[in-house]
């Protein structure tokens, strides 16, 4: 354990940033693991509303890794990487009339 006092209060701080980041980290797998249930569920059932529901999914997904981010939590190319790793998802049951669509 530290003895100095400026050590001390960075063990403190150190640990609070911990615990902040680790939130951070948590929320973006919870809502990574979201959007592809959501991906998965249009996939066995294309319809409209479940691509409604992919399209909300994927942008609270990408908001939080921005989010992440911004806040240092996540590396730029970390958050990069697993948005990209939820559009290829997302692109692999989108079928060629909806891209003609919109």
């Amino acid at each position: 354990m530290a003895n100095i006092k400026s050590a001390i209060k960075r063990v403190q701080v150190a640990e609070r940033n911990r615990l902040r980041n680790k939130s951070y980290k948590s929320a973006v797998k919870t809502f990574m693991k979201k959007c592809l249930a959501a991906v998965d569920s249009y996939a066995a059932n294309p319809n409209s509303e479940s691509m409604q529901e992919v399209q909300r999914s994927l942008a609270s997904a990408y908001s939080k890794i921005d989010k992440a981010v911004k806040r240092g939590v996540l590396h730029p190319n970390t958050g990069a990487r697993k948005k990209s790793s939820l559009m290829k998802a997302f692109k692999k049951v989108e079928t060629p009339q909806e891209v003609a669509a919109s």
